[in-house]
């Protein structure tokens, strides 16, 4: 099967777009079983399904890397960070959230300026989608440290 060629520069976004939403299914499933330990039932449910989502990002990002010929690779992960209070958890969590949509953002630049309108497609889907994820933190945020500290 004959692959078309693939800007360099799309395959880097790809790359770590697929280390970063695995860097987030490994820091939320750790979060969400922590702040179950913790009693924060409500909220590990929470984290419980963001790392869901981010591993059907993780899948997209794997098909879209097949699709264009290039094996996925996973090997830079970031570790798990953790932390004594709530406050501290939900920053590590909106940091990771904040980085993979500056990535996205960057990816969907990058893609418009050499017109690859199918990978600008797929980064700006994804980018919306952690915008959406980014933004719940600020609810969440709000709601749990007026009542948790």
């Amino acid at each position: 099967m004959a692959y078309k060629r693939v800007d360099a520069g799309v395959l880097g976004y790809l790359g770590r777009a697929l280390s970063l939403e695995m860097s987030a299914v490994q820091q939320f499933l750790t979060l969400s079983r922590l702040l179950r330990l913790r009693g924060f039932d409500d909220i590990a449910s929470h984290f419980q399904k963001e790392a869901n989502e981010e591993l059907g990002h993780a899948d997209r990002i794997i098909g879209r890397m097949l699709v264009l010929g290039v094996a996925p690779n996973m090997t830079h992960l970031r570790p798990a960070r953790l932390g004594e209070s709530l406050p501290e958890l939900m920053a590590s969590a909106e940091l990771l959230e904040n980085d993979i949509v500056s990535l996205y953002q960057q990816a969907v630049v990058h893609c418009q300026s050499i017109k690859d309108f199918d990978s600008h497609l797929f980064f700006d889907t994804l980018l919306k989608e952690e915008q959406q994820h980014a933004s719940s933190y600020a609810d969440w945020k709000q709601k749990l440290l007026s009542g948790h500290n």
